[in-house]
């Protein structure tokens, strides 16, 4: 399935990037490169731990998952599938809302069989109710089907859907998950989207009639000599007006974002007509405002996996802003990735 050997293709690549690599990296390559050569074999389940269906792998913000698997996964020639899991569970209930006739588990998992044999998954975190409830299912199937599955997230099997409500009824997914899976964690001190702290960022902060006239007049500057025009994106008969829109660069306040009724769906639309978004007025969060930071985390993680830049202005210091104990670790790689995103080029 691989050209060449994993590992030195790996190696070449941070050589070319000027990535520092290390032996847990190598170590993870591979045993991707095992993961994803190994056949489904009864006894080699038993007594092979890389003859799984799945690999998990999960580690704190920062530590190069998704780089690393997005490296694997560029290098494999198999029928596959990249997704953010948001992506993948809008696409799930999709199916079942446009096939109403057969809109059975089995049926979008048959589907599936029909055009890949592997799936990566990216960001993997479960926080509604409905989501969680069919997961067990759904993987089941998948599973059943001799899919392969990549996971990358921040979050460890265990601790999936903590606190979430009738948590009781989503640990069956977790049991078929250790069943047929092989977990790593990937443990690193830094985080890589910090290592140049001197790098200058498009972040305007605090919230004052200053920075309100920095953020302006960077807004002008960028779209000098473009067009302005009026947006409809379109989400499931809901319309969403995007006011200032200027060939791909668009600004919008936090509110009209992350107050508004809109979640991943919208999120991603509105990511797939831009290229540079202006986002003002980000607050501090807390335990009253949780709703909100977790539509802000949502969209955040769907900007970066659809390459956004961003202009910020926020209420503090981007490491000094504050989170709601509900989303504290989740809000880590929110951060990381604003880091990321508002760097100039």
């Amino acid at each position: 399935m691989f050209k060449k050997k994993l590992q030195n293709s790996f190696s070449e690549f941070c050589k070319l990037k000027k990535f520092e690599n290390n032996k847990q990296q190598i170590e993870i390559v591979n045993l991707l490169e095992k993961f994803i050569n190994s056949k489904k074999k009864f006894f080699s389940l038993l007594f092979n731990p890389t003859n799984k269906l799945c690999f998990y792998l999960s580690g704190n913000v920062g530590v190069g998952k998704t780089m690393l698997i997005n490296f694997v996964y560029s290098h494999l020639e198999i029928k596959k599938l990249r997704l953010h899991f948001n992506e993948f569970m809008i696409n799930f209930h999709d199916f079942r809302h446009k096939n109403s006739k057969n809109s059975s588990i089995s049926a979008f998992v048959k589907n599936l069989k029909k055009r890949f044999d592997l799936i990566y998954l990216d960001e993997f975190q479960v926080t509604n109710i409905v989501d969680a409830m069919i997961l067990g299912k759904l993987f089941e199937e998948i599973f059943s089907a001799n899919i392969k599955i990549i996971i990358t997230t921040n979050i460890k099997l265990n601790d999936l859907y903590k606190d979430g409500l009738q948590r009781e009824q989503f640990l069956p997914f977790i049991s078929i998950i250790k069943k047929n899976s092989l977990q790593k964690e990937l443990t690193l001190t830094d985080d890589y989207r910090q290592q140049n702290k001197k790098q200058l960022k498009r972040i305007f902060y605090p919230l004052d009639e200053k920075v309100s006239f920095k953020i302006n007049k960077n807004f002008r500057e960028f779209t000098r000599d473009k067009i302005k025009e009026e947006k409809i994106i379109n989400t499931k008969g809901r319309n969403f007006k995007i006011f200032n829109f200027f060939s791909g660069i668009t600004r919008f306040k936090f509110i009209d974002l992350c107050d508004a009724n809109l979640g991943a769906e919208d999120y991603i639309n509105i990511a797939s007509v831009c290229n540079h978004v202006f986002l003002e007025e980000i607050p501090n969060f807390d335990e009253i405002n949780s709703n909100q930071q977790l539509r802000f985390i949502t969209l955040i993680d769907i900007f970066y996996e659809k390459k956004i830049d961003l202009t910020i202005s926020i209420a503090s210091n981007l490491n000094a802003l504050s989170s709601s104990k509900k989303h504290f670790e989740a809000f880590k790689r929110t951060i990381s990735r604003l880091n990321e995103m508002t760097n100039y080029i």
